[in-house]
């Protein structure tokens, strides 16, 4: 069932959503070469315990995970496209770092990703990133009353599609409320006005993730969690939770 929000429920998310963005502002401002996720992860952590807030990945483990998340910001570095798990492995110049967060205060969620560069960018880091937020901003665009669920996926495959960049459908964006994954699953290709039809206070959490390479397949590392391009190429993430409303969508992991 998909879950309709009422706007007093909706301001309480967005009460967790300033907390995630305030996470990923304090990664960001503090991810340097040198420095090693482990230690981003206590950044986000901090940030998190100085809210009263409780992460939503710390010890969540669904059903293609051999082991509970161990940290509360996914940390994907390069070719490691999506679930990095935290690690002692420190960041080098001109990685692209991927980090998403998510959090719940009072019972209500929030879900958000970023992806930059560290020390010196390389130019196709840069587009592939600036492809990214393109096509949240264009799923973000079709996420309003009346429309479908393939619209938002149609406008982030169109964006995509046009920088030659690959995608996968085997992971997305999602429902989201007092649980961090609830119906409907949100892809980020799709076909317009096909799929589940949208209503004001309908909340999503909208996340294209690119390849800069062509290639839709992954492997996973020995920690059960990392996702890597099977061809080694570098991926960027972005992620927002969006409330339906009747002035338009309207983004809650803003700081």
């Amino acid at each position: 069932m998909v879950e309709v929000k009422t706007a007093a429920e909706i301001e309480r998310m967005r009460a967790a959503g300033r907390v995630v963005a305030n996470a990923l502002a304090a990664v960001k401002k503090e991810a340097a070469v040198g420095v090693s996720l482990r230690e981003l992860d206590e950044v986000a952590r901090d940030v998190l315990r100085s809210a009263g807030a409780v992460s939503l990945f710390d010890g969540y483990q669904p059903g293609f995970a051999t082991s509970p998340f161990n940290g509360v910001i996914c940390t994907s570095v390069n070719d490691a496209v999506l679930h990095g798990l935290p690690s002692d492995v420190r960041l080098a110049d001109g990685d692209l770092l991927n980090v998403d967060c998510g959090a719940s205060v009072d019972g209500w969620c929030a879900d958000s990703a970023i992806s930059f560069c560290v020390g010196t960018p390389r130019v196709e880091d840069l587009e592939l990133i600036a492809t990214t937020e393109e096509a949240l901003a264009a799923g973000i665009a079709a996420a309003v009353d009346g429309n479908r669920i393939g619209d938002i996926g149609a406008a982030i495959g169109r964006i995509g599609r046009r920088a030659g960049v690959g995608t996968n459908l085997d992971f997305g964006g999602h429902g989201i409320g007092r649980r961090m994954h609830q119906e409907p699953h949100v892809p980020n290709d799709g076909r317009p006005g096909r799929g589940l039809k949208l209503r004001n206070g309908q909340v999503f959490a909208i996340e294209p993730w690119f390849w800069s390479g062509p290639g839709t397949t992954y492997t996973i590392d020995e920690d059960g969690w990392t996702l890597r391009s099977a061809d080694h190429t570098r991926g960027a993430h972005a992620e927002h939770t969006v409330a339906l409303t009747p002035n338009g969508p309207q983004i809650l992991t803003l700081p």
